[in-house]
């Protein structure tokens, strides 16, 4: 059979079984990041995933959580600012992330994708999220709705991370946690532990061959020929 046409043999390559299922990788616990999208003093996002966090450190992952107070809005601060930097640091010292949003008029709230949106797509030659597990939760003060976390399945796609197929959304959150704001037992608290399971999980499969798993024939052949320009360039 004839290749594809325009396929250049040395950036179409066969898939390397042995780097795909090799059993090296690091050894250190998962390290999952966690962010809410609510500054209320009473945030049922900020209980969800405190509660989430201690489901993670049991199923034996670290964990940090990212406080949003304080974080300017896009384009109102510059990148050096402190609360920017912390949000930068902590995702690129995670291998996964949690993110758990209000559901307001509809969709996530600002807070939420004001997060999101000062995490780059690039670092220099470094992508900060390409590779790296999601999960996504959404809390509700009505009925149930999936709007919030089809919206961060989205940003997740396009921040080109692996988000995981499982996900919680709680219908009346205000219901679910008890006076000392832990999370009552209940098929909602059930989710959210499969969920955080199931996140671990796939960070397990996936970190030490990440970067394998979303190299893409594209960029091979990007990076060739922007290599060739140079050396023709130089060459003059």
């Amino acid at each position: 059979m004839n290749d594809a046409p325009n396929i250049e043999n040395t950036h179409f390559r066969a898939i390397d079984e042995q780097r795909l299922m090799t059993t090296e990788g690091p050894s250190h616990a998962p390290r999952i990041l966690l962010l809410y999208g609510s500054l209320r003093q009473r945030s049922f996002s900020r209980l969800m995933t405190e509660e989430a966090a201690r489901v993670l450190v049991r199923f034996g992952a670290e964990t940090r959580t990212f406080n949003p107070s304080g974080l300017p809005l896009p384009g109102d601060a510059d990148e050096e600012h402190p609360k920017v930097q912390e949000l930068r640091d902590l995702v690129a010292w995670s291998e996964g992330m949690v993110w758990c949003s209000p559901e307001r008029h509809g969709a996530m709230t600002g807070i939420m994708k004001t997060q999101i949106d000062w995490i780059p797509l690039s670092l220099g030659a470094v992508r900060p999220t390409q590779g790296k597990t999601l999960a996504v939760m959404q809390v509700n003060g009505g009925s149930q709705s999936f709007n919030t976390v089809n919206q961060l399945r989205i940003l997740g796609r396009w921040m080109r991370l692996l988000t995981i197929p499982n996900q919680s959304s709680t219908p009346k959150a205000f219901l679910e946690f008890d006076e000392d704001d832990r999370m009552k037992p209940s098929p909602n608290y059930d989710r959210m532990v499969d969920v955080m399971e199931e996140l671990v999980k796939f960070t397990l499969l996936t970190r030490g061959r990440a970067d394998y798993l979303v190299e893409r024939y594209s960029e091979r052949k990007e990076t060739g020929e922007e290599l060739i320009k140079r050396v023709n360039q130089t060459s003059i």
